[in-house]
């Protein structure tokens, strides 16, 4: 399946870019949501920011607030506190009819697609230009460069229940896009789906950000979409923001509990065999460091050769978890020294092997 610019593709980016690229384009300040009959709110003092043209994650575990946010965005909810600013316009002072006409340059995305089973996929992606009294010869126009821009031109006369999951996202993404909107709003738009299917949504929504220049704001519990997608991510627990940053510094040195559960829900844990036999300090001489050397993209590299000639020939390499995030390397390895009597040093790691070194403990040798 193929996707395809649309024409004029290149016009309608050039002219956004010209837009003050890079600058703020969603403030949010203090903003808090309170629902009727709560003793807690489901969002507190949330405050954030989304450069124009980015595309920006909200992680965090069930209830942590992310749908209450999502829904404050678009003004589905009214926030009982703080303001969203978007382009400038503070959406909470808009009127029925002004929040009608923002919201046509606000694409939204679902988790469960909501095409109607009664349209086929061309009348589903036509129909909010038919509700707002596009004419007929341009609404055909659209839906064709739509169809070519999501890769269902083959698909175009069947009914939502001949679609495949990742086929029925597509036309979602059509649909949201009629407008062409400057902000995209994705609400677990692949939870539903499987990881293959996944990454085809996640690489489409790649390519519309490349190509149009469209700010996207997406909530998620799945740690890879904010990995393979995103530029910034904030994590959410309980209503507040817990932390933020561009993803390789959050995924490559996460600072609070939740964001090491959310990125790794092994973190901190041994192998069993390892953890009966360890101990705090050396108690022979057959007795080899535990060693995990951490990465966090800020330069160092598990140079191999090097780290045999300082670790010993014994080295062993216990769990390897190392990838590439927005172009650095993020992750850990954990190993085992050669044999010595001597507690290791962490200091005698140099900084271009590895960017933090811990000694978890001690293995006696069998």
């Amino acid at each position: 399946m193929v996707s395809l610019p649309y024409p004029g593709l290149q016009e309608q980016t050039r002219e956004r870019t010209r837009i003050n690229p890079g600058s703020v384009h969603v403030a949010i300040e203090g903003l808090c949501k309170r629902y009727p009959g709560q003793q807690t709110d489901a969002l507190h003092n949330v405050d954030l920011k989304i450069s124009r043209g980015e595309i920006f994650g909200i992680i965090g575990r069930s209830g942590a607030g992310k749908s209450s946010l999502i829904r404050c965005l678009n003004r589905l909810e009214s926030p009982t506190g703080g303001s969203v600013v978007v382009d400038g316009v503070d959406i909470g002072r808009l009127s029925a009819a002004e929040l009608v006409a923002w919201r046509r340059s606000t694409g939204m995305i679902f988790q469960h697609f909501n095409l109607l089973s009664a349209k086929t996929v061309r009348e589903n992606i036509d129909l909010p230009l038919r509700v707002a009294g596009i004419a007929p010869a341009q609404r055909q126009r659209k839906v064709d460069e739509l169809l070519a821009l999501v890769g269902l031109e083959d698909r175009q006369h069947a009914w939502p229940a001949q679609l495949s999951g990742g086929q029925q996202q597509r036309v979602g993404i059509a649909r949201a896009l009629v407008h062409d909107p400057q902000l995209l709003l994705c609400d677990e738009a692949t939870s539903a789906l499987d990881p293959e299917t996944t990454r085809s949504i996640l690489s489409l929504l790649r390519d519309i950000n490349r190509q149009q220049g469209i700010t996207m704001v997406l909530i998620t519990h799945e740690m890879n979409v904010i990995h393979d997608l995103c530029h910034q991510v904030a994590v959410l627990e309980q209503g507040r923001v817990i932390e933020r940053g561009p993803v390789w510094q959050v995924y490559g040195d996460p600072q609070q509990q939740t964001t090491q559960l959310l990125l790794n829900p092994q973190h901190g844990r041994l192998p069993e065999p390892l953890q009966q036999r360890l101990t705090p300090q050396p108690v022979s001489a057959s007795a080899r460091a535990l060693l995990c050397l951490s990465y966090n993209g800020q330069g160092a590299a598990p140079q191999l050769a090097q780290l045999t000639a300082l670790l010993g020939d014994e080295i062993t390499l216990i769990q390897s978890a190392l990838e590439w995030v927005q172009e650095r390397q993020i992750g850990q390895l954990l190993l085992l020294a050669a044999r010595s009597p001597q507690p290791f040093s962490p200091m005698s790691v140099p900084a271009n092997l590895a960017d933090r070194v811990e000694v978890v403990g001690y293995v006696t040798a069998d």
